[in-house]
């Protein structure tokens, strides 16, 4: 009899997760249901937003490589997760019964939540906001532009760090390719940037060596830094805070607050603000059949693609493990690693463990990192989804470790 898995969300955790699975050969019936269509390739969005590339070279069609390794895809949205009794339902009306559920569903972005947004924000977090950008920069012809994260709100069930910007990542990128952009149109004499977050710490996810790397680069091209700033209204040419400030804003840029979808407090799932609850094998605390992966488990602290990854491969061994003994359970390590496109040939590779405790806080500034950088997003795009192979990111990280 073959196990039946479900994995709710084809983004960067559901897909490692699908493709973890193919590679074992057991009797798996796998679902993977999305209510969209194709991927959003998400790390490449800036390139969208602030370099004007075409948003179709971030959509990956979910179907073909799904079905190709003998999956199932549906294209429609869960409404309801009986968790005892081990079923779902669909909004096509649609029930599916599971041995197993891996949710990596995602956080919702919530734009609604920064009153004047959807008239006067904008954002690179998705297909249609970083397009809406890329339009507004190039009308950009000076003035004052701010850049920052909204606050976020998580629970407190499980004992993660408490972030109060989940990740700050894209606020570099944003800062210094909207920077490299008006260099290159010859508007930065005429243009302020302003960079705000609501914590008391910029990038407070990684190290002191990482910070005063990206601190030294804003400080050398005149990108000024406000802490403890938490946005709440945005108009045409102001932005306003919560200590009562505001700043004068032609251009907001912002990463809105992440929160969970309703449906898991609804089903019983979620912690007390709707994210999920999981042991360090990503498996629910309530529930034993339930697992949660990528930025919709209370554990993944920063929300980033790399945290994403590693947890779905924890999943997929603790399932495996379960099934027939096969295997050991990977151990939860979560780090912090990105590259944070700059402009042109210019980027910065991020490797930090600090906020875990661990002894790596490394920022690697030079060409090389844009190379790394274009390459894993093309490898990823071309390959419908594959991550670099298992040794290639072995050897990176043991590179790393002994820099």
């Amino acid at each position: 009899m073959k196990t039946n898995i479900i994995i709710m969300g084809g983004g960067f955790a559901g897909l490692r997760a699908y493709y973890r699975l193919t590679q074992h050969n057991h009797n798996f019936d796998i679902t993977i249901i999305d209510k969209r269509k194709q991927l959003l390739e998400k790390p490449s969005l800036p390139e969208v937003a602030f370099a004007g590339n075409p948003v179709s070279g971030v959509l990956i069609d979910l179907k073909e490589p799904v079905e190709h390794k003998g999956g199932k895809f549906i294209n429609a949205e869960v409404v309801k997760i009986n968790p005892k009794l081990k079923h779902l339902h669909l909004d096509n009306g649609e029930k599916l019964d599971f041995d197993y559920l891996i949710i990596a569903s995602g956080a919702i972005k919530d734009y609604d939540a920064i009153e004047g947004f959807n008239d006067y924000g904008y954002s690179m977090c998705d297909d249609v906001h970083a397009v809406a950008l890329w339009k507004a920069i190039q009308k950009f012809t000076g003035g004052n532009i701010v850049i920052g994260t909204a606050k976020s709100t998580f629970g407190s069930r499980v004992n993660a760090p408490y972030l109060v910007a989940p990740c700050e990542g894209p606020v570099g990128e944003a800062m210094f390719m909207i920077d490299y952009d008006l260099r290159k149109r010859h508007l930065r004499e005429k243009s302020l940037i302003t960079v705000f977050t609501p914590g008391e710490i910029f990038f407070e996810d990684v190290g002191d060596t990482v910070r005063n790397k990206v601190g030294g680069i804003m400080q050398k091209r005149g990108i000024t830094l406000s802490n403890n700033k938490v946005v709440t209204k945005i108009t045409k040419d102001e932005i306003f805070f919560e200590d009562g400030t505001k700043m004068p804003c032609d251009l907001a840029v912002i990463i809105p607050p992440y929160k969970a979808l309703p449906l898991f407090n609804e089903c019983d799932l979620g912690d007390d603000m709707g994210f999920i609850p999981t042991d360090k094998t990503m498996k629910h605390l309530d529930y034993d059949a339930i697992y949660a992966i990528g930025d919709i488990n209370a554990l993944a602290q920063p929300k980033l693609g790399h945290i994403a990854v590693h947890q779905a491969d924890i999943a997929v061994s603790a399932i495996l493990k379960e099934i027939n003994g096969e295997g050991e359970i990977i151990a939860f390590e979560p780090s912090v690693f990105c590259i944070m496109n700059m402009g042109g040939l210019d980027a910065t590779l991020i490797y930090s463990d600090n906020l875990y405790h661990g002894k790596n806080d490394l920022a690697f500034h030079n060409p090389i990192s844009r190379m790394m950088k274009w390459s894993f997003d093309n490898y990823y795009f071309f390959t419908q989804g594959h991550m670099f192979p298992d040794f290639a990111v072995e050897g990176m990280e043991k590179f790393l470790e002994i820099c």
